[in-house]
């Protein structure tokens, strides 16, 4: 998803869509997928998506470190979103891998 014109010498026939607006990037990404999963990073793309409702499931590492300072996960979001119990829960080395559902 952009804002931006696509770039001079972008080849025509590359398997990428430029859209501007999430509500359409989340089903051309899904076309372009075909059977397999479309995944969002996180920030503001991600918060808007899921504040559109087109988001399964949130998947996030959760390691010991204090920033003081940085970005929101989901960027500004406007609404509450509550998720499930995490259905997978993996323990690495300082870190822990959670994935909830969302809760519709």
């Amino acid at each position: 998803m952009t804002h931006r014109p696509r770039p001079d010498g972008w080849h025509r026939e590359a398997s990428c869509r430029l859209v501007d607006d999430v509500g359409a990037a989340i089903p051309a990404a899904k076309d372009l997928a075909g059977e397999r999963d479309v995944a969002v990073a996180a920030s503001d793309v991600g918060g808007q998506a899921l504040a559109v409702g087109r988001v399964d499931e949130v998947a996030m590492g959760i390691v010991p470190v204090v920033f003081g300072s940085g970005k929101r996960d989901f960027g500004t979001v406007d609404a509450q979103h509550l998720l499930e119990d995490p259905d997978v829960v993996i323990k690495g080395r300082r870190v822990l891998h959670l994935r909830y559902q969302i809760r519709r």
